[in-house]
């Protein structure tokens, strides 16, 4: 009895130290952790091999192209994992392990969850032999190869023909030999030394998208640069079309009059009239604004794709708005090289994690 209590108290304890767990993982924090990780690395026989679940903000742009590889020898097998990732809008991870090894299929996904933000990530994990092992073996099919000795023998003796069946003429005939791959045996083979390949090639995955992330920011802050260049050529130019638009008024009223004396207060009227309708201060102000605050996340770096990619929304929004007020030509074809512009960083933003 005293041994059954003792179990029960035990039981107990535990239970309560994984409610507290739950507990903890469902309350709201902010410290960017994220505590359903926390709660299975709680109850995971593996948790001191996990990787930290806490998503460090990382310095550099992070493209979502990428691919890494890393292999492991032991005396028993080979494992190898390959990394590969590709534009996505969400975190998409196609994991695929051999047979041997599907109890580590939860822990890897946390593992490729703590170290990626966005991107269709594949991974693929092979187990091979060690080297010296053979990585097939020859499987012999002893029953045909009697029928086919005996079938032979038996047309002998119709047609009338001798002659003995050779082991040669065995082993040529179809089915008889064949070659299969080795499953090679996950025995002995620990989590922690399939998240330490996992690792390496999720570093050099890792490694590979911020490089060509690095290359993306470089053209994205030459875009940024050029689209400033359009918005200060719009802003220039705003004044100057409306005194053009006043002289070319005064030029067609001036053609359809003749000698008669205009009203210079009319001809300022329609002249503040068109000013109010083509009026763009309010676009360019935040336009100004989201060029600021795109200088800030290319600065800031880390996974800043959804972000980017929602400013150029807004880059465009107004770009369109100054381009229909445009009641000018050079101001027409500032907003039309604008929006080029934005085009090509909308296609380069849609390539960052």
């Amino acid at each position: 009895m005293p041994d059954r209590f003792a179990a029960s108290s035990a039981d107990d304890e535990c239970d309560e130290r994984h409610a507290l767990a739950l507990r903890g993982s469902l309350a709201a924090g902010s410290d960017g952790v994220n505590r359903n990780i926390l709660t299975l690395q709680e109850i995971s026989p593996y948790d001191r091999w996990m990787a930290a679940s806490r998503i460090t903000p990382v310095p550099a742009l992070r493209s979502m192209t990428g691919f890494g590889r890393a292999e492991a020898t032991g005396d028993a097998a080979t494992v190898t994992v390959e990394a590969r990732s590709v534009n996505h809008r969400h975190l998409d991870i196609a994991l695929r392990l051999p047979r041997t090894l599907g109890a580590f299929e939860m822990d890897a996904r946390r593992m490729i969850q703590s170290r990626l933000e966005r991107g269709r990530i594949d991974v693929a994990v092979q187990l091979g032999p060690a080297p010296g092992q053979c990585a097939q073996q020859i499987r012999v099919d002893a029953p045909l190869a009697a029928q086919y000795v005996a079938e032979a023998r038996e047309l002998g003796r119709t047609v009338g023909l001798g002659g003995e069946v050779t082991l040669a003429w065995v082993l040529e005939r179809p089915g008889v030999m064949r070659t299969q791959d080795t499953e090679t045996p996950a025995t002995g083979l620990a989590w922690s030394v399939l998240a330490e390949v996992l690792g390496r090639a999720l570093d050099e995955l890792v490694a590979c998208r911020g490089t060509e992330g690095a290359a993306l920011g470089a053209e994205l802050r030459a875009l940024h640069a050029a689209l400033r260049t359009q918005v200060d050529v719009i802003a220039a130019r705003t004044p100057v079309a409306l005194a053009r638009y006043g002289e070319r008024l005064r030029e067609r009223i001036g053609a359809l009059l003749g000698e008669v004396v205009l009203d210079e207060g009319r001809i300022l009227t329609e002249v503040a009239i068109w000013a109010d309708k083509t009026d763009v201060r309010e676009e360019m102000t935040r336009l100004r604004a989201h060029l600021e605050q795109l200088t800030v996340l290319l600065d800031k770096g880390g996974a800043a794709g959804r972000a980017l990619d929602f400013l150029i929304q807004e880059l465009n929004r107004e770009v369109n708005t100054i381009a229909s007020k445009a009641d000018d030509l050079e101001l027409s074809q500032a907003a039309l090289a604008a929006k080029g512009i934005i085009e090509k960083m909308r296609e380069q933003a849609q390539n960052l994690e």
